[in-house]
Order: structure tokens, then C-alpha cells, then sequence
């Protein structure tokens, strides 16, 4: 798995250097930097700007790269002991999901599952949440419905994010007890009609404007924000 740019080198360089696989470097840099690099005792290659932009596939790299070990989902049985995790159901796109996972992090969520999809950019994901994703547990399940049914058998109350849900404001924050599993759908399908059927509880955020759309990680942290306050 290849991640380039350099706020997240350097971020997995500080805090996760045993997933560090090998280093490439396109341009020069300081000798206080290189030695850190250096005592990692990993190859470090030095490549020129067409290497390098083939490796970020035309992304802004900054001329950082680093190969790290494969990424490997936590078992939905960690998820099961967890108190308070988000499920995005059919959301795909890297940024978001990466922002997600920035605030998800950063706002005490145990864990997210990508959910109603089968394969995902990992890399991109790590990337765009500056990180944040190798300090959370993280995997994929291709059926939501399913997971859904499994999390609810193991206590979890499901808390959808549904235009019609009720004003956020008129709900009370959940304990640091309770066991929720919050959904979060796409932009363009919204929460898929199954899972939407067996929701405990639907939540909206409401507008001031005639303006019915966020962009999914800016209502994510909105809604976490209040439930957990």
C-alpha cells in the first residue's frame, strides 16, 4: 500500500513506524528528517519526478512516499464489544469517508464499518484522514441489511440519519453505556430502504434554509458532536 504527501509521512514516520515497508524520496530534504527516515533501517529510494508521479498517480505528494504493510480490517467481533461505532452504508467516495474518519477519531467513536460495498481504496482512506484511520478499527461488509440484523442481536440500538428522522436538537446525548451503531448513508441514496426499516430510532439535522443536503462527513460530525456532548 503506497500513501504520499508529507503531513502523512510524516504522521505514520512519528506514531506508526513498524508499518513502514519502504520509503521513496523525489526530492531533497533535510538532514535531521533523512536521519529519521535512515533509522528506520528500511530501503530508501530516491526517484525522479515521473517515477513519482506515477506512484501518486498524478496526486499532490510532495515528493514524500511510503510503502506501508498490508492494511488488515478489524473482525466484526471487535466491533461487537465497542459501545459506539458508525456504519456508512453505500458511502464510497475516499474524501469523505477519510474526513469521517478524521472527526470519528478525534470525537471518541470506537470503530467504523464500511458497509453495502465490497472493496475500498485503503490507501486513498488513510491518506485523505491524515492517519487517522490507523488508529481506529476499521472494516468493510458488503451487506448492510445483514449487519443491521447483527449488531441489533448483540444489543446495539441503530441510530439512522433519514430526512424525515426527528430534529436532532429534541434528542438527548446516549450514555457512555449505551451501545449504538450510527448510520450514516450516501449523499445520493441516502440510508438503504432495509436498513431504514429496521432502525430504532431516525434522526435529521435541521435546516434553516430551504437547503435539504450536507456533504455526509459535515452532517457526520454534527450528528456525533450532539449525541456524545
Amino acid at each position: 500500500m503506497i500513501i504520499y504527501g508529507k503531513q502523512i509521512v510524516l504522521y505514520v514516520l512519528e506514531n506508526h513506524p513498524e508499518l513502514i515497508e519502504e520509503v521513496f524520496l523525489s526530492k531533497e530534504i533535510d538532514k535531521k528528517l533523512f536521519s529519521k527516515f535512515a533509522n528506520l533501517k528500511k530501503v530508501i529510494y530516491k526517484v525522479d519526478n515521473q517515477k513519482a508521479q506515477a506512484l501518486a498517480k498524478g496526486g499532490n505528494h510532495q515528493g514524500f512516499f511510503l510503502k506501508l504493510v498490508q492494511f488488515d480490517y478489524a473482525p466484526i467481533k471487535e466491533f461487537k464489544d465497542m459501545n459506539f461505532i458508525l456504519v456508512l452504508d453505500g458511502v464510497t467516495d475516499v474524501g469523505n469517508i477519510g474526513a469521517i474518519a478524521r472527526t470519528a477519531y478525534s470525537m471518541g467513536i470506537e470503530g467504523i464499518i464500511a458497509s453495502n460495498i465490497k472493496t475500498i481504496n485503503n490507501a486513498g482512506i488513510v491518506r485523505t484522514s491524515s492517519g487517522a484511520l490507523l488508529d481506529l478499527p476499521f472494516m468493510v461488509h458488503p451487506r448492510s441489511a445483514d449487519l443491521s440484523s447483527e449488531l441489533r442481536d448483540c444489543g446495539f440500538t441503530l441510530i439512522g440519519a433519514t430526512m424525515d428522522g426527528i430534529d436532532l436538537k429534541k434528542y438527548g446525548k446516549i450514555e457512555k453505556t449505551d451501545k449504538v451503531a450510527l448510520f450514516l448513508g450516501s449523499e445520493g441514496e441516502g440510508i438503504s430502504p432495509k436498513v431504514a426499516k429496521k432502525l430504532d430510532l431516525k434522526v435529521s439535522i435541521a435546516m434553516e434554509h430551504e437547503f435539504d443536503s450536507l456533504n455526509v462527513s459535515v452532517a457526520a460530525g454534527i450528528l456525533i458532536y450532539n449525541l456524545k456532548r
